[in-house]
């Protein structure tokens, strides 16, 4: 190759390949700012929760060990979390695995204060993004938690039953397998009645009193919790509504539909003259039967009840009579 040829080719090799450029500096590992924050008074504690941040300010994944600075203060002071004391926290090497964050800090210095709370996540040389959301609450004095708690079996599920003076109450429930019990519901009433439950399950109960308004948000500590596995032993409700009409031959009754969600059927009970009632038959289908085993000439009475898919069986319904064609 000619002299001209090594310098055409030399050029279109630098020409062709992409340029270093300049060098990246070294990534900070900052972890983001915590955005969730959240805080309650439980008690005489304060419970503070939190997400922990997943990526650092430049969106690369965590991946060395964060720590966190918990800090509470007053908040009539200056916002300077750094010099915080009391309920002051400093998380260590916390876990990625599990980012939420639930601690409770003592609240017995500040009660009948205005306080702020606010946490800030540490990465590698303790760099920080910030502090997160601050999040102001009026401590109060604890509420005395709710006492002799019962859990009864109802027909309509599980009633709750419990002493106690608070202006409301708030319902939690903890299936088996959960780790934490979940809100159920509120009232203002020392009872409450579980609607949802289904049958053979195991359910745990507890209550906790609370009071909230703008810049309150507390809870006294939750009753013990109680298990109960409810069963099905409760009868259909008695059919109401029978109604007997005689045909050559026959006896066609009618009632009305039972309410029951587990309806499965209606026993037929007939009695001739004023003698007892026996079972004559079953009706699965629907609220009538027609009774073609009569005799002409003579009285019958007829009764219903209802049973469900255990069964449990209803009481006989108003009996009726009639006199066979």
């Amino acid at each position: 190759m000619s002299r001209a040829g090594v310098i055409a080719a030399a050029t279109l090799l630098i020409v062709g390949c992409g340029s270093i450029g300049t060098p990246l500096p070294p990534a900070l590992h900052i972890p983001q700012r915590v955005v969730d924050l959240s805080a309650a008074q439980q008690g005489d504690k304060i419970v503070v929760q939190f997400t922990l941040p997943i990526r650092t300010t430049e969106n690369l994944i965590i991946q060395k060990p964060i720590t966190a600075d918990l800090g509470i203060g007053p908040a009539a002071s200056p916002f300077i979390p750094t010099i915080w004391a009391a309920g002051a926290k400093h998380f260590t090497d916390l876990p990625t695995d599990k980012p939420s964050v639930k601690y409770a800090a003592p609240g017995s210095p500040w009660i009948g204060q205005e306080v702020v709370i606010a946490v800030q996540i540490l990465g590698d040389k303790d760099r920080s993004a910030g502090w997160s959301n601050p999040v102001t609450l009026s401590v109060v004095p604890p509420l005395p938690p709710p006492a002799g708690l019962e859990a009864l079996p109802v027909s309509e599920g599980i009633r709750l039953v419990w002493k106690g003076d608070a202006p409301t109450y708030r319902i939690l429930r903890r299936g088996v397998g959960d780790e934490e019990p979940a809100a159920l519901g509120e009232t203002d009433r020392r009872t409450y009645t579980d609607t949802t439950i289904e049958y053979n399950k195991t359910y745990r109960y507890s209550v906790e009193a609370f009071r909230t308004s703008a810049d309150v948000r507390a809870s006294s500590e939750r009753t013990p919790e109680i298990e109960i596995t409810p069963k099905d032993i409760w009868p259909p409700p008695v059919p109401s509504g029978l109604a007997a009409i005689a045909a050559p031959g026959r006896v066609e009754l009618a009632w009305d539909r039972n309410p029951a969600p587990d309806i499965a059927g209606y026993s037929i009970y007939r009695a001739e003259d004023d003698g007892p009632f026996t079972k004559i038959g079953e009706a699965r289908q629907g609220p009538t039967y027609s009774d073609r085993t009569v005799t002409a000439g003579k009285t019958f009475r007829y009764s219903v009840s209802a049973f469900d898919q255990i069964p449990n069986e209803s009481e006989k319904s108003a009996p009726v009579s009639v006199l066979a064609q």
